[in-house]
């Protein structure tokens, strides 16, 4: 947690020394190399933003370029999937804790660092570990995120038909927390064709303001990949199961943001891709099936943001981002739900 918060303080001290060494640029006093590096800075992120890339009847910048935020986080995994392996069939129902953060950001011209804190896990009730980056422009926005769980509990079943002498029968081990591992990355980029009216960063980092309502065209790539399985400390009867998947889908989707009454703004897109690369397996002990011809595969992205202005200066919202993957293959099916709502109030100055 000591590096977060240091990032944090370096944040501000930057934000400081940029101010200071613009006014003194404006009033024509050269200082050191260090004031002038700052300076440079401040001018690049100054052109990054540039007001000709968007019509300022539908989306203007705040008066103001530095924002302070209080975030409350909350999200949640789950993972499903049932498949066949020499005959026997097995399905997994698993959940992910949710996990409860609450968050402080500095932003200064669009570019943010956070920190934040996990109450559960100071009293160690919490041990999965969670990295999220997202990133918002005029034309390009990016969510990614890796996780490494194992809170997952659930139920696992295993079925096998009569035959070679044995009879039918059917096993359900409850698996506790622990029993369960997973590693997974989830990656979403969109591009949005009308990006001189609608604006993303407005709805979600509020380092743009959305004045009209207006909607965009959207495209882009979907990345899901990553691990799941019984982990060490499952019990010996416990049946070893491995399931490997790494999936990139393409689509087109659509955005809107609403406006009413100059106050409030209501978001909502989605982006469903169609997996194009593939590749996947299932493991029961030691007995391995790869993917076969696919019947369905896709990976679905929703958001959505409601924004609140009190006036210029101050601000709520509520956020969330949630990906959905479906695969297919008639004898294996994965399915995997990730979801993240962001509750903050923050204050331009």
């Amino acid at each position: 947690m000591r590096r977060p918060f240091a990032l944090t303080v370096l944040m501000a001290v930057w934000v400081a020394a940029s101010a200071q060494a613009q006014d003194e640029r404006m009033a024509g006093i050269e200082k050191t190399w260090a004031g002038r590096l700052v300076s440079e800075v401040n001018d690049l992120l100054a052109r990054f933003h540039n007001p000709s890339s968007y019509d300022s009847a539908y989306i203007v910048r705040p008066d103001s370029w530095l924002t302070l935020k209080m975030r409350a986080n909350l999200s949640g995994n789950s993972f499903h999937a049932r498949g066949t392996v020499n005959g026997v069939q097995s399905k997994a129902d698993l959940y992910a804790n949710n996990k409860m953060t609450v968050s402080f950001a500095v932003s200064y011209q669009g570019l943010s660092v956070a920190m934040a804190l996990n109450p559960m896990k100071l009293f160690g009730s919490y041990q999965d570990y969670e990295l999220n980056v997202n990133f918002y422009s005029a034309r390009f926005s990016l969510d990614a995120s890796y996780q490494r769980a194992s809170s997952h509990s659930g139920d696992l079943q295993r079925s096998w038909a009569e035959g070679n002498g044995a009879e039918a029968g059917t096993d359900i081990f409850h698996l506790e927390r622990g029993d369960a591992e997973m590693r997974v990355v989830n990656v979403a980029a969109y591009y949005a064709f009308n990006y001189r009216h609608f604006s993303y960063p407005a709805a979600f980092t509020q380092s743009y303001i959305q004045r009209r309502s207006a909607g965009s065209w959207l495209t882009g790539l979907a990345f899901q990949g990553g691990t799941i399985g019984t982990g060490k400390e499952a019990p010996a009867d416990m049946p070893d199961m491995q399931i490997k998947v790494a999936q990139l889908g393409v689509g087109v989707g659509y955005g809107y943001n609403l406006v009413v009454k100059d106050k409030w703004l209501f978001h909502l897109s989605a982006l469903p891709t169609t997996v194009v690369l593939n590749s996947g397996h299932l493991t029961v002990n030691g007995e391995r099936r790869a993917a076969q011809p696919i019947r369905l595969n896709v990976i679905l992205n929703e958001r959505f943001s409601v924004v609140y202005n009190f006036s210029p200066r101050y601000f709520t919202s509520l956020t969330g981002v949630m990906s959905n993957s479906i695969f297919d293959d008639n004898s294996l099916v994965i399915n995997q739900n990730k979801w993240r709502v962001r509750a903050a109030f923050g204050i331009r100055l």
